[in-house]
């Protein structure tokens, strides 16, 4: 027996475990990416406009802030400096919940030990988890490559772009790695992997912020800052302008460093322990816990405030550059047809809110999705069964949990909405237009985005067993054809599957009521179907 006997058995358990989640990643992302290439070939199919953009982008400092470094004007590079970002947030993300799940997820819930007491080395589960999450970022980066190739985009820099966000997906599955070691619970694992990448993005945001245009001026030169992280790594291959394949050796050196770290530690750390010990609680619990609100809140509250900070900030950073978003899109007058065909006679400015706290509407349906499946966890970890067990009823606990989400997603909508619009106001004099106008359309987002919770507390009480896929893959979908669609000319049956398809299009257009109350119809008609089904069936059921 050696410390990594077991480990294809479990490669073999953990692909079966994840059969349905990381297939609905993957395909999402590659999505995403052709999705993008096909917004540009409508909007940039001249290379006058193309240059005109790709010199605004490269001399705009929010712009190099936002997107990253301009890379010429070729149509796949200027698809993959707007996209990149996006796609390697995603999977960053896909990356580490993968190895979280599989490693100190599993310690959490006992499978860890079990498995154990089998034939299993002691390296074993943390190798498998790795290998799923590397091979996974493999067959991600061979899917952007092979879509941005069916997009009519040359091979060589498809490849590099591929590349690209499979590196960033490797770094990332290795941090986590190292985080499940530190920490001793999944949920400061996956927190430390979040700020891991928070911190990535912003050094490869000052790198590129203080870097300065090339004498084409249509490229960024990024300052140091942005070589420190992996994210910047990523933007600095520059696929289809330059295709530095020679950074990939930074992706794969920073992988097995961080991997050696993580076995290292695994060989110093009891199971179920981290080598930083679990935070002892008071000694006597707050009266607040006494009641079924007051433990939902407890459980909830950290979630609902981080999504809350970041969401308001990020509302506050678009508001500050809608000027500048005018200045853009006057430059392109293909571009101004397609925004005007969404809302015909709308101001540049009314409809780059729209398409903005549409973003924010979608991005906080995110904070919806996930607070919402904090019921399945707390199912599947045996945490909900001893609550049952005293005198609160189902309905009870289930409603606290759904409610908490809803009234904290209509408050992330409508404080982003009250700060962007004050900061638009702060800047151009027009306080009533900017927060009326952005308030309205967070509150109307957040009806789209409390019928996707509907779904999720539905699939819940349902299918509980494939809800956490299912909340995702929504998600995801909502994502795709709601920011895209209308400019992919999709058919309407398509572009119906989004509930953010269906929410009216303020500031751009006149708030209409019917379309919010259908949308709040269905989240309740949702919720109800859910809560029904969670009473009928038994507690930590699997079907």
């Amino acid at each position: 027996m050696t410390t990594l006997t077991g480990t294809m058995r479990l490669i073999r358990l953990g692909l079966r475990r994840d059969r349905i989640l990381l297939p609905t990643w993957i395909v999402a992302i590659a999505g995403l990416a052709s999705a993008t290439v096909a917004s540009y070939t409508a909007m940039m199919s001249d290379a006058a406009q193309r240059l005109a953009t790709a010199t605004y982008a490269a001399g705009n400092p929010i712009a190099r802030l936002m997107d990253g470094p301009a890379s010429g004007t070729d149509l796949g590079a200027m698809s993959m400096v707007e996209s990149y970002q996006v796609l390697a947030i995603l999977t960053a993300l896909m990356s580490a919940q993968a190895v979280v799940r599989h490693t100190r997820q599993d310690e959490e819930t006992g499978r860890a030990e079990l498995i154990g007491s089998a034939v299993v080395g002691r390296h074993a589960r943390l190798t498998a988890a790795l290998a799923i999450a590397l091979g996974a970022n493999v067959v991600l980066g061979a899917a952007v490559a092979g879509a941005l190739v069916a997009s009519d985009l040359g091979l060589t820099g498809a490849l590099a772009a591929g590349l690209s966000v499979a590196g960033i997906g490797w770094v990332f599955a290795a941090i986590a790695a190292v985080a499940a070691q530190v920490f001793a619970t999944a949920r400061g694992a996956n927190a430390a992997a979040g700020a891991a990448l928070g911190v990535a993005f912003l050094l490869r945001a000052v790198g590129d912020l203080l870097g300065h245009v090339a004498d084409s001026g249509v490229q960024v030169i990024s300052a140091w800052p942005s070589w420190l992280s992996p994210i910047g790594w990523g933007q600095q291959m520059r696929p289809f302008h330059e295709d530095n394949w020679w950074i990939a050796g930074l992706f794969v050196g920073l992988t097995v460093a961080l991997a050696w770290v993580a076995f290292a530690l695994a060989s110093r750390r009891d199971v179920g322990a981290g080598m930083v010990p679990a935070r002892t609680g008071p000694a006597y619990a707050a009266p607040s816990l006494g009641s079924n609100l007051g433990l939902a809140w407890r459980l909830q509250r950290v979630t609902l405030l981080t999504w809350l900070g970041g969401l308001v900030a990020l509302t506050a950073v678009f508001a500050s550059v809608a000027e500048s978003a005018e200045d853009l899109v006057g430059e392109n007058d293909q571009l101004k047809e397609i925004l005007m065909r969404l809302a015909p006679g709308a101001t540049v400015v009314d409809l780059y809110f729209t398409l903005t706290m549409a973003l924010i509407g979608i991005a906080a349906a995110g904070y919806t999705v996930q607070v919402l499946l904090r019921m399945r966890a707390e199912e599947t970890t045996g945490r909900l069964e001893p609550v049952l067990a005293t005198a609160v009823r189902r309905r009870s606990w289930m409603g606290r949990h759904v409610s908490i989400a809803f009234v904290g997603t209509a408050a992330i909508l409508a404080l982003s909405g009250v700060v962007g619009g004050a900061v638009y106001g702060a800047m151009t004099g027009r306080w009533a237009d900017g927060i009326g106008g952005l308030v309205a359309a967070g509150l109307a987002n957040a009806a789209a985005a409390l019928a996707l919770g509907g779904f999720v507390v539905a699939a819940f009480g349902l299918v509980p067993r494939w809800a956490g896929a299912l909340a995702w893959s929504a998600l995801a979908a909502s994502l795709v054809v709601g920011q895209l669609g209308a400019m992919l000319d999709l058919p309407q049956s398509v572009l119906n599957i989004s509930p953010f398809t269906h929410v009216p299009a303020i500031p751009a257009e006149a708030f209409s009521a019917t379309p919010v109350l259908i949308l709040l119809g269905v989240a309740a008609a949702l919720t109800a179907v859910g809560m029904l089904a969670f009473r009928r069936r038994d507690a930590g059921a699997v079907a």
